[in-house]
């Protein structure tokens, strides 16, 4: 059976980076326009490479420091997981990326032949970083678990250990690349809108801007290279902690590590079959996007029930006293099914609160009427009420899968089946995201090279699209970081009790104030690092801001158009600063927890309930808020309460600004932030116990 599961996992996998490889192949086949649009667009690839090639070579100092420790606090195996993860997530980001800014001038001349055509691009552009996340996710992990259990000879119990460390080297590329993307990203966005838009009053992607390129690379390294990573880390540390908990849960040990493999590997075909369901429906873009979405889901659901048939069938818990019976068959799928249906809920959620067609955004452009100020309270109010009815379908979700699982810690496991359920749709929320800045650099690509009108009509639309994309992923992206958390919250109490500490010390009370100095100490760092990721967008973007202000003054005729603005001092800018900025907020979730994992570890384990509680609030509040008032900006432009050029536009470009470092740099980041904390806690045990 070991060799069956880990095979169909190991197949499916494979598949997918094969997906990946053929749509590449037959999407650079494509025209990618003429010598300008190629010009723009290799200047877009040739700053998102500086940029990575240095994000990595950082993030591989640190690595380094990190995996030589991990054999003195582990063991090799664990440094060999780390390395392996970290390396998977890097390339999964960086080939996605390369693709996307290959993808948008493709796009654009795609849309001279309409809405169909350029959809066609900008998805199947999206749905290669989409495969291999998921691809490569699953291919290291089950790579590596049949390595260790097959050629290293290691126990299930030890092999799961080793990719703990795996999901470890996901999540340090994750939560760099969220924050210094996010930096990137932003800075220049700020820097490009507040003098371009503002002082210039000069369109959004305006050749005269010398921050365009940079803001379009930014929507590369932010967006694509960065849900990549945070995705994949995501992906992989769920299906590891499943693992985990299963091996220290059941029995059979073989069957509960198999089960989220082959879960994942049919999820995969799934997905995959449902990318070729993303087709233009009489122009509706966003119905075509989501009906692959359904489909993929409605064939994940009917896949699931023959995989837990098989692998769960008649299995037993493990316990002192011996064997007791574990959740049915039919339990556990529902469990996968909940996961699912958590996930149609934050989408219908996430669009709500972010889409210019309702409510919330509405209301916050309208408070642009009467000034600045009313815009920012406004939109602050929509990100404060965005979180009740996330936090609400998270209740509901862990409760349902943990009551149909048995209940007590047990249910545990069915509240992680739900989480792997709720992946399953990974490789397309990617695609989905992925396609936002795709379509973004397309339409500033037609802007740039002065395409006509027509290409503008076909391409705005799509970005308008993109944008809600965006903020749905995040939505997504952050429900799965919190219940991945609660997983790994749970392998932690487990692995406690496997090193010999006592159950009821296991217990998080707040009657000792251990506990409560943990929780007043994780929620510090959630606010600590979200205003430190604030501050760096701050400086980064001031510095943009600054180095156009002198472009302007020191070349008059970049405005009349006799003089070519410096785009790559800008890049490099921008560049120096993200790398710079994002070390030390990135640092704050391993060394506080170890340091807190030293002193005591009923505080370790107050730290980690204070960071998941508070980070998902923070996040959800960042990211509804930050895309309710980008779209309050749109909505505008689009012709709203005065359009271009009225007081409520310079109101909504200001929210927007503020929203900018909300919803692409600090709200995202902090879905990393939480699992790094997690898995850091599971790795010291060893060393505090």
């Amino acid at each position: 059976m070991t060799d069956h599961g880990v095979v169909v996992a190991l197949v499916c996998a494979a598949m997918a980076v094969v997906y990946g490889l053929l749509t590449t192949r037959r999407l650079l086949a494509l025209s990618p326009g003429n010598e300008e649009m190629q010009r723009i667009s290799g200047a877009v690839q040739e700053g998102a490479r500086a940029y990575l090639n240095r994000q990595y070579l950082t993030i591989a100092v640190v690595g380094v420091v990190l995996a030589v420790a991990l054999i003195f606090i582990r063991d090799g195996y664990v440094a060999l997981g780390f390395v392996i993860g970290g390396v998977l997530s890097g390339a999964a980001g960086y080939i996605g990326m390369n693709v996307s800014v290959r993808s948008n001038a493709r796009v654009a001349e795609a849309a001279r032949g309409g809405v169909g055509p350029a959809l066609d691009v900008a998805f199947r552009g999206g749905a290669i970083t989409g495969m291999l996340v998921v691809g490569l996710g699953l291919l290291g992990v089950a790579g590596y678990y049949g390595l260790l259990t097959t050629v290293f000879d290691r126990s299930q119990e030890e092999a799961v250990d080793a990719l703990i460390g795996l999901g470890f080297g996901g999540s340090l590329i994750s939560v760099f690349a969220r924050l210094g993307g996010g930096i990137f990203t932003k800075a220049a966005d700020v820097g490009a809108d507040l003098v371009g838009k503002v002082e210039a009053g000069i369109p959004e992607d305006d050749p005269r801007n010398p921050a365009v390129i940079a803001d379009n690379v930014g929507d590369n390294v932010g967006d694509c290279a960065g849900m990549a990573a945070d995705l994949f880390e995501t992906y992989a540390v769920t299906i590891v902690a499943v693992m985990f908990l299963g091996v220290l849960t059941f029995a059979e040990h073989t069957q509960a590590a198999l089960y989220p493999l082959v879960l994942g590997g049919v999820a995969i075909i799934a997905s995959i079959i449902g990318s070729f369901f993303v087709k233009s429906a009489a122009g509706n873009v966003e119905r075509a996007l989501y009906q692959g979405l359904i489909v993929s889901g409605l064939l994940a659901a009917a896949a699931f029930y023959p995989v837990t048939h098989w692998l769960m069938d008649g299995i037993t818990f493990s316990s002192a006293e011996g064997a007791i019976d574990a959740p049915s068959v039919g339990e556990l799928y529902v469990c996968a099914l909940i996961g699912i249906a958590v996930t149609a809920c934050l989408f219908l959620i996430t669009d709500y609160y972010t889409s210019t067609r309702f409510n919330p955004v509405k209301k916050t452009a309208a408070a642009s009427q009467t000034g600045h100020a009313t815009n920012i309270i406004q939109g602050l109010a929509q990100g404060l009420q965005a979180t009740a009815l996330p936090a609400l379908v998270l209740v509901l979700g862990v409760w349902a899968s943990w009551k149909i699982a048995g209940g007590g810690f047990q249910g545990i496991y069915g509240i992680g089946v739900a989480v792997v359920g709720q992946l399953s749709l990974t490789g397309l929320i990617v695609a989905l995201d992925a396609f936002g800045p795709i379509t973004d650099n397309a339409g500033g690509i037609a802007e740039m090279a002065e395409l006509p009108e027509e290409v503008r009509n076909v391409t705005d639309p799509l970005d308008a699209v993109g944008n809600t994309t965006k903020a749905v992923t995040k939505g997504y992206a952050i429900g799965s970081a919190v219940l991945a958390a609660v997983v790994l919250f749970a392998a932690f109490i487990l692995e406690l009790r496997r090193e010999g500490v006592a159950p009821e010390e296991t217990v998080f009370n707040l009657v000792n104030p251990e506990v409560l100095i943990g929780l007043l100490v994780g929620g510090m760092m959630v606010c600590l690092f979200a205003a430190l990721s604030m501050e760096a967008v701050g400086r980064a973007g001031g510095a943009v801001v600054e180095e156009v202000r002198r472009q302007f003054r020191e070349k008059p005729g970049i405005m009349e158009g006799t003089d070519e603005p410096d785009y790559r001092t800008c890049v490099d800018l921008v560049t120096k600063a993200a790398q710079r900025e994002m070390v030390i907020p990135s640092l704050i979730p391993i060394v506080v927890t170890f340091v807190i994992g030293l002193i005591d570890v009923q505080a370790l384990g107050g730290l980690l309930i204070g960071v998941i509680v508070v980070g998902f609030f923070f996040a959800v509040l960042m990211t509804a808020g930050g895309g309710a008032w980008d779209n309050a900006k749109k909505l505008i432009e689009d012709g709203a309460f005065g359009g271009k050029g009225s007081e409520a536009h310079a109101a909504s470009v200001t929210g927007d600004t503020v929203g900018d470092p909300f919803k692409d740099t600090a709200g995202p980041a902090i879905n990393p932030m939480i699992k790094v904390a997690n898995i850091v806690a599971i790795l010291i045990i060893p060393i505090i116990v």
